[in-house]
C-alpha cells in the first residue's frame, strides 16, 4: 500500500490507492478515505477510515538512492496524443548520446501505448535481470531504454491496467532498474495529466526533476490540451523548460520547399508561449522521413543530416543544454 507525504491539493495521489481498491477510491491520504460512497464494500474500508494506512511511501528511499547517479531528469509531456512526443524523446536521447562520453537513458512511462522500443529499433528485445536489478535494453553503449513494451508477449498485446498497477511499474522503473551513472534520463509520458504523470512527479519529488519539455502542433485543438499541461506543471511544481512545435509546415524531401499542413489558425505555439510566459524552444517542420525513421528504428538526425527538420531539432537540443547549464 503506497502513500504520499504531501498529496496534491484536491487531487488524490494514485499511488496511495490500494491495489484491490474500487475504481473511484479517494486514496489513503484523502480526508474521505474509508468514508466516501466509493469505499462501501471495499475490504480496506476500516483500515483507511482509521487512518492507519497513512505513512511515507516505502519506494521513495530506493528511488532516491537510484537517482543520485542521474545528473539530469527531463520529462517530455503533451496533453495531446499524436503530436510527435515519443519521436522527440527518442531524437533527444540520440542527440545526447551522439557524444560517446555522455550516458543517456530513456524511460517510457506510456504504459498503455509504449512506442519507444519501436522508435529506437529494439522492439524485439527483452529485459534481463542481474544482482543489481533490471538491466535497460541498450541501443548503443551509452544509450539504454526501459519500457513495458519489452515485457509484453507481442507488440499487439493490450495493456489493460488500472492506476495502481501502472504506478507500481513506474516505481519499479525508477528503483529497480540498474541505470548506472547517467548524464541524462529522458522520460517519455503518455498524453494527458493522469496517473502516470502524478506518479512520476511524486516519485521524483525528493530526487528532483530538472524540468519538462512540452510538445504541440500548430492547430488550436492541440494547443488547448498543451495549455492544460502547462497548468498541470505549474500546479505540481515542475519547471517548464520550453515548448516545441512539431509539424510546423511540410518540407518536400526533393525540392526542400516548405508549406503549411496544419495551419496555425490562432497563432500556433508562438501565441501560446507568449500568453503563458513559456519559452518557445523552436519549431520542427514535418518531414515524412521522420515517420520512416521511427518505423525502422533509426536516428533521423543521423540518417538525414541535411533536412531542415534536423537543423531545427539540433537547435532546440542545444538550447535545452544551455538552459540546463551543460556545454
Amino acid at each position: 500500500m503506497l502513500a504520499v507525504q504531501q498529496p496534491l491539493a484536491s487531487v488524490p495521489d494514485p499511488r496511495s490507492v490500494p491495489e484491490n481498491a474500487p475504481e473511484h477510491c479517494p486514496g489513503t491520504e484523502s480526508e474521505l478515505a474509508g468514508k466516501s460512497a466509493a469505499c462501501e464494500g471495499c475490504p480496506n474500508q476500516d483500515v483507511c477510515a482509521s487512518g492507519t494506512a497513512k505513512g511515507p511511501d516505502p519506494a521513495l528511499p530506493f528511488v532516491r538512492e537510484r537517482m543520485t547517479q542521474v545528473n539530469h531528469k527531463i520529462l517530455v509531456l503533451s496533453g495531446k496524443g499524436g503530436v510527435g512526443k515519443s519521436t522527440f524523446a527518442a531524437q533527444l536521447g540520440w542527440a545526447f548520446a551522439s557524444d560517446p562520453d555522455v550516458q543517456t537513458g530513456i524511460m517510457d512511462v506510456d504504459i498503455c501505448g509504449p512506442s519507444i522500443p519501436t522508435i529506437l529499433g529494439i522492439a524485439s528485445e527483452q529485459v534481463h535481470t542481474s544482482a543489481a536489478g533490471w538491466s535497460p535494453v541498450y541501443v548503443q553503449d551509452n544509450l539504454g531504454a526501459m519500457s513495458v513494451g519489452f515485457m509484453l508477449p507481442s507488440s499487439k498485446d493490450a495493456v489493460m491496467w488500472r492506476g495502481p498497477k501502472k504506478n507500481g511499474l513506474i516505481a519499479q522503473f525508477l528503483k529497480d532498474v540498474d541505470w548506472g551513472a547517467l548524464d541524462y534520463l529522458v522520460i517519455d509520458t503518455p498524453p494527458g495529466t493522469s496517473d502516470e504523470h502524478l506518479s512520476i512527479v511524486q516519485l521524483l519529488k525528493e530526487s528532483g526533476i530538472d524540468g519538462a519539455v512540452l510538445i504541440t502542433t500548430p492547430q488550436e485543438v492541440a494547443l488547448q490540451d498543451v495549455a492544460r499541461e502547462i497548468d498541470f506543471c505549474r500546479k505540481v511544481g515542475v519547471r517548464i523548460l520550453g515548448l516545441v512545435e512539431n509539424m510546423a509546415g511540410f518540407v518536400c524531401p526533393n525540392c526542400k520547399t516548405e508549406s503549411q499542413i496544419f495551419r496555425p489558425s490562432t497563432g500556433g505555439a508562438a501565441r501560446l508561449a507568449k500568453e503563458t510566459d513559456v519559452e518557445l524552444l523552436g519549431s520542427v517542420p514535418l518531414d515524412p522521413r521522420i515517420g520512416k525513421s521511427a518505423d525502422y528504428g533509426v536516428s533521423f538526425l543521423d540518417e538525414y543530416p541535411d533536412s531542415p527538420a534536423t537543423s531545427a531539432y539540433l537547435n532546440i537540443i542545444q538550447r535545452l543544454k544551455d538552459i540546463l547549464g551543460d556545454p
